[in-house]
This record gives C-alpha cells, structure tokens and sequence, in this order.
C-alpha cells in the first residue's frame, strides 16, 4: 500500500493552494505543447464510435487552481480539434466532458470542489486513491493529465534507513550527491512505481486515448547523485541539520528522514514505458530547466508538512520552519534555472495502442 504524503490543504498561509506558483508556472510553460499533443494526436473518429461523453482524469490534483487552468486548456483544445474535424457548428454538438480530479485519500478534496469554478462547461468528480493502481473502469478514460506529480514515490526505499544496508542515507534527507546505493535504491523503487502507473492507465485508458505527463527529470546521461532535486530540499536539509547539531532533534530520526522523491533520467523514462508495450510514444522530450528560486519556509512547508510531522513528529513543525524562514541559503536566493545540477522537466505524451 502506498504511504499517504498530500500537499497542505486548505487556504492558509502555509497552504499548497497559495504556495504553488512553482508548479503553475513550469505547467503554464508546457501549455502550447499540451494543446498541440492534443490538436495533433486526438482521434476524434475513434471516439466517435465510442459513447458522446469524453472522459479526463488529472492524476495528482492536489489543491488550488492550477488543476482548473489545465482542465480548461484541455477542453478547449479538444473542442477545436471537434469543430475543425467533425464540423461541429456549435457547442450542442460537442461531446459532454466529464473531469475527475484524483488525488490520495488525505488529500483536501473539501477544499477543492469549493473552488470549483461556477462557469465549469463540465461535469465533476473526485477519485480518491493512489495513481499507483487501478482508479477506473477498464477502457472508460479518453485522456490523462498528471503535472508534476509522478516524481512522489509510493513509498521510502526500506534501504534508505537500514543501517546495515550499503544504501543506509545517513546525513542526508535526498540521494543528490549521495553514494551510488542510495541513487540505486531511489531507481529501483521508482522502477517498480511507474511500472504499476502505466499498468493501470494501460486498463483505464480506451484504445486510442491520450495521455500527458509534466516530470521532473535529469539530464541525458547523468546518474542521480549527479542531477536531481536536491538544491531544492538542501535549505530544508541544512535546517534539520542545525537542530541535530544543536540537540532539537535526535540523530536516529534525523537519519531515518528521507524525501520519497525521484527525478528519473530520459532513458530511464523511455525504457520504462516501452516495457509496458500498451503504449505508442508520441513526445518524450525535455522542456529546460524549471525557473523557480529556492522555495520560501511557507512554499517548502506546503508541500513537506504531512511526512514531517509523520516521521519527525507535530513538535517540531513550528520551530523547524521558523529557523528554515531565517536560513542564509533563502534569503536573496536567485533563480535555479541556470544551476547544472537543477533538474529539467519532461513532456511525455503517449497514445493508447488499438489492439
């Protein structure tokens, strides 16, 4: 079972929904090659042997409006393609769409569907659980929709906090310039998580269906301690350090702390997805370098609060980020777009083979 990590609910300060300007921005950079993915690859004839609604999940929701923005654009696009295609002269004789918005089960889906945008020209439902595993009827998705997401494992490598174990990630909470171990075992887990994902959406997606992935990755030939998103969490790092040094936090917690995060290489990515065989790849390609600074106490706190308080315990939430807010490393920080050892993003847009 997958270990539940959800972004912060909610629209507090501390908030994902007002801490996700990161992440709308690198899906807002991709957003001409999502309509193009969709204009160019859709095939409206399939679908017009099939049921007259089209059926979009976007996988890893979470909070916040940027899951609206991407839904619309996706609308949008395919109602183009509809109009130019089938010369649909009117909205009335479009395809009804219907959106599910998945997330994990912990996930603020309270909050979410009290921002649901009143002028939505779509029906609504919410899809708790893992995208590790099934989520849908077999066949019953016209298109997928995941944005930065599928870099979250489901799980910490068991590796990572044995002491014994070669990969044991003592001193560090991610595998940037760790052993070779460590980035094996982050590897080896992502492996085996984006095996199941693409197993599932192989059922869930109808033949011919599309679906686009925005991932975090490194770039073309690098290993993991070489390229990943350690810069990002190094401030996040140092502060846990600063509180082991001094005595706040004990030393078997602060090696047992590990992000369940991975940036997989191009290669890795492609290889993966071949070895599924249900799917044609369309686009595999990077998008450059995500242009975000380091993440301020609140951003960092949107998305790290839930498996903090789970492995280091409630106490230590307030003290830790009041000294992350003061750390040297933020203040006047600049932007990570030009730092080699940031990670790049990728495109990915596959169609379900018709078999």
């Amino acid at each position: 079972m997958a270990e539940e990590f959800p972004m912060t609910g909610g629209d507090g300060p501390n908030s994902y929904a007002n801490n996700s300007n990161a992440a709308a921005k690198a899906a807002d950079g991709a957003k001409a090659m999502l309509v193009a993915a969709i204009f160019e690859n859709l095939d409206i004839e399939t679908l017009q042997s099939r049921p007259t609604t089209f059926r979009i999940a976007d996988l890893g929701c979470s909070v916040g409006p940027n899951t609206f923005i991407q839904v619309d654009n996706i609308i949008d696009a395919v109602s183009q393609k509809y109009h130019k295609k089938s010369k649909v002269q009117s909205a009335g004789e479009l395809p009804e769409f219907q959106v599910y918005f998945s997330d994990l089960v912990s996930n603020d889906f309270n909050y979410l569907f009290a921002t649901l945008p009143r002028d939505r020209q779509y029906f609504t439902a919410g899809v708790p659980g893992s995208f590790h595993g099934r989520l849908f009827p077999e066949a019953s998705l016209n298109f997928v929709y995941s944005a930065y997401a599928l870099h979250w494992l489901s799980k910490i490598p068991d590796e990572l906090r044995d002491i014994n174990s070669p990969a044991f990630n003592k001193g560090r909470i991610l595998y940037g310039n760790a052993p070779y171990e460590v980035g094996q075992a982050y590897s080896a887990q992502y492996a085996k998580d984006i095996k199941s994902f693409f197993h599932a959406r192989g059922q869930e997606l109808a033949p011919g269906g599309l679906m686009v992935l925005l991932i975090p990755g490194r770039p073309h030939g690098t290993l993991p301690a070489q390229n990943s998103l350690a810069p990002y969490f190094q401030p996040l790092e140092s502060t846990l350090a600063d509180m082991l040094n001094e005595g706040l936090l004990s030393e078997d917690k602060f090696d047992s702390f590990n992000l369940p995060v991975y940036c997989p290489s191009v290669e890795e990515l492609r290889a993966l997805i071949e070895e599924n065989g249900c799917f044609d790849i369309l686009t595999l390609e990077s998008i450059g370098q995500v242009p975000f600074s380091l993440p301020s106490a609140q951003g960092c706190r949107a998305g790290t609060e839930s498996i903090l308080r789970k492995h280091l315990g409630d106490e230590i939430i307030e003290p830790l980020f009041d000294r992350y807010s003061k750390n040297k490393n933020i203040a006047g920080s600049a932007s990570l777009v030009h730092d080699d050892r940031m990670a790049v993003g990728f495109f990915v847009l596959v169609k379900r083979k018709v078999l």
